[in-house]
């Protein structure tokens, strides 16, 4: 990018003013990465000072059997077919009993689209785990996963909201979305909700009082012009709204998926998602380097361009893993603080 360009994109960061989808475009594709991390540090530490958050938490994925079979998704499975599992509920319950005490204090739990499994099975498990853990904040099911129990319970989502909050629901993790595209829906993961349907779930998630996430997925056939009109699409939900709490871009691992042949978004590629998303979501207050995704290393230099949290402990994430990811499944408090001291930020438990 021109010197002049990236001095104007700067000035208007520095001014408040917001950007474009041009000011995007110009980002992603002409920017000098080592210029817009620092414009992206600067704004983060505008909205955030040098604190970096993380929670200590556990992932349960309940289940990976999954009606759908969308091309990017190595985790989901048929009934029979190897490395299909389903969780009981006694094992969720132990699972959540050594979270509690290793002094988590939040469930993230989701899974696929199970093709047996009752509407009831899905509050009444909120409520045993509310029940029983009261300490322990359960983020559960996405907007994917609460479409299909409104389909199960044939009534209109916001009512499914609004029982499974009654059951304990606190949070709705930002998986899904994808990419808000069209063309990528239609191509990719058709079977699955389209765009508009995942901005009009977490529109109604967030007038039911509760808060989400918003993903990216990138690192496939999306394209430069799909990822700002997405980053776009979720800030202007968000002006509408204010619910969603962090933005979290999810780098695309492709083994053992049908796009496998596809090569690994590498390490600046990741560095760039963060600092674009940075400075284009300007009423988001967190991006989130999510490491079981990013890998170490990159979640690390990303705590200077950009991201100001590094999700959590997380303890047996099944997802990503699958896709053939070699991160660890789990990282204890001391190392997640050491880490984002190491960069000169400071740590703050969630």
């Amino acid at each position: 990018m021109p010197a002049g360009t990236l001095d104007a994109i700067a000035a208007k960061v520095g001014a408040g003013r917001r950007l474009d989808r041009d000011d995007g475009i110009r980002l992603y594709e002409e920017a000098d990465l080592a210029g817009i991390r620092r414009l992206a540090d600067e704004a983060a530490e505008r909205k955030n000072g040098k604190t970096v958050t993380y929670v200590v938490n556990r992932h349960i994925n309940y289940s990976n059997l999954c009606i759908l079979s969308c091309f990017f998704c190595a985790f989901s499975k048929k009934r029979g077919e190897a490395g299909a599992y389903e969780l009981s509920l006694d094992e969720i319950r132990e699972r959540a009993r050594e979270a509690a005490a290793a002094g988590a204090t939040e469930i993230h739990l989701v899974g696929g689209l199970h093709p047996d499994l009752p509407y009831e099975y899905y509050p009444e498990l909120l409520r045993m785990l509310s029940r029983e853990f009261p300490g322990l904040a359960l983020k559960a099911f996405t907007a994917v996963e609460l479409d299909h129990f409104a389909r199960l319970r044939g009534v209109p989502v916001a009512e499914v909201i609004r029982e499974l909050r009654e059951a304990g629901l606190a949070f709705v993790p930002g998986g899904g979305a994808e990419v808000l595209s069209d063309r990528v829906w239609k191509k990719l993961f058709r079977g699955k909700i389209p765009p508009r349907r995942w901005l009009e779930i977490h529109r109604e998630i967030h007038r039911a009082g509760l808060r989400s996430n918003a993903t990216l997925l990138f690192g496939h056939i999306e394209t430069v012009e799909e990822k700002v009109d997405h980053l776009l699409r979720i800030r202007a939900l968000q002006d509408e709204t204010g619910g969603f709490v962090s933005f979290i871009p999810l780098r695309f691992h492709p083994q053992n998926t049908v796009l496998a042949h596809l090569p690994l978004a590498g390490r600046d590629a990741v560095l760039r998602e963060i600092a674009v998303a940075r400075l284009l979501l300007d009423n988001v207050r967190h991006v989130k380097a999510y490491w079981v995704m990013t890998g170490l290393e990159t979640a690390r230099l990303a705590l200077t361009g950009g991201a100001d949290d590094l999700d959590g402990t997380v303890v047996e994430e099944r997802i990503t893993h699958m896709a053939g990811a070699e991160t660890p499944e789990h990282l204890t408090e001391a190392e997640i603080r050491d880490l984002i001291r190491g960069e000169g930020k400071i740590p703050r438990r969630r």
